[in-house]
């Protein structure tokens, strides 16, 4: 079956992960932890953490009782931001070809392609709070 969404496990990962913090605000959670919980390598979910800081949607709080907390207030951190951490910015594409086919009349889908991104869009504008 073909994904017609198609998330890497890394923005996956980074998803989980700052819900996983929105549930415990205020109290760091540490990257051996946080993997655990999530089932994911802690290598991989040291990396994230490391782009999520690097944008400001995480800290990370030193010494024995450290770890990572989130670096903003829950209504302030969209999933969008999360995902665009890991990923970068958000390219939405105007066709499901490779390159584009249809010609200057327009995608002969019309408009699917362009209300899907719009929906899609709409639901990575939620917050950490709203999820």
């Amino acid at each position: 079956m073909v994904k017609i969404l198609n998330i890497s496990e890394g923005s996956t990962i980074a998803m989980h992960a700052a819900i996983l913090l929105s549930k415990g605000p205020g109290k760091p959670i540490t990257t051996n932890d946080a993997a655990e919980s999530l089932k994911v390598s802690a290598a991989h979910l040291s990396k994230v953490f490391q782009r999520l800081a690097k944008a400001g949607i995480v800290h990370a709080v030193r010494g024995p009782k450290g770890g990572y907390l989130l670096g903003r207030p829950l209504s302030e951190i969209r999933l969008i931001d999360v995902l665009e951490a890991v990923e970068g910015p958000m390219k939405l594409s105007r066709c499901l070809m490779n390159s584009p086919r249809c010609g200057d009349d327009g995608c002969m889908l019309g408009g699917l392609l362009e209300n899907i991104n719009k929906q899609v869009l709409q639901q990575f504008e939620k917050r950490l709070s709203e999820v």
